[in-house]
């Protein structure tokens, strides 16, 4: 009895794709490129296998456009060997904490801009911020604005933002503490 058609191919893996291939190198390639453009403490938290590693510093230090996509294609050849899903997942968290970063970083110049323009945001702030020392911050305030109408150097804007920095972070940290 012949075995049918239909069965064999039911249980046969279906060949990758051309187009399929060169879509997956062209990420692995991608994934070159960010690493290439990462700082070293960066690279080594990565625990890289070490023939990957010497090849993203050889890149690193190439100048030449040729020798540079090459090396960024025998990257992406290397990369087949390695498990790249830690790695786009090690990347994807540091760009999830940069933007969370800027995005703190923005919230904390909005307050400080609201301080010195506004004098009812600081009952505001003290509210979302009860453990502010107030008279600190209406000192700064007040020393921030002398300082924007005699066209000085912002040093006590400068001051209030690291106080407000500071304010937050301590909140932010006993939040963290309490949730553990």
């Amino acid at each position: 009895m012949k075995p049918n058609k239909t069965e064999n191919t039911e249980h046969s893996i279906e060949p990758v794709s051309k187009t399929k291939r060169k879509a997956e190198a062209d990420a692995l390639q991608d994934i070159g490129v960010i690493l290439v453009g990462l700082p070293k403490d960066k690279l080594t938290k990565l625990e890289l296998p070490e023939a990957l590693l010497d090849a993203v510093n050889e890149a690193k230090r190439i100048t030449s456009n040729g020798a540079l996509r090459r090396q960024m294609q025998y990257l992406g050849r290397l990369m087949r060997d390695v498990d790249t899903a830690p790695i786009v997942e090690q990347l994807q968290r540091w760009e999830g904490s940069h933007n969370e970063e800027n995005a703190r970083f923005h919230r904390l110049e909005q307050w400080r801009s609201r301080l010195i323009d506004d004098e009812s945001s600081l009952a505001e702030f003290i509210t979302e911020y009860p453990q502010t020392e107030a008279q600190q911050v209406r000192n700064l305030i007040r020393n921030a604005r002398r300082e924007q109408a005699a066209g000085k150097p912002p040093k006590s804007s400068r001051e209030l933002f690291k106080l407000l920095r500071s304010i937050t972070e301590n909140i932010t940290a006993e939040t963290e503490l309490d949730t553990d």
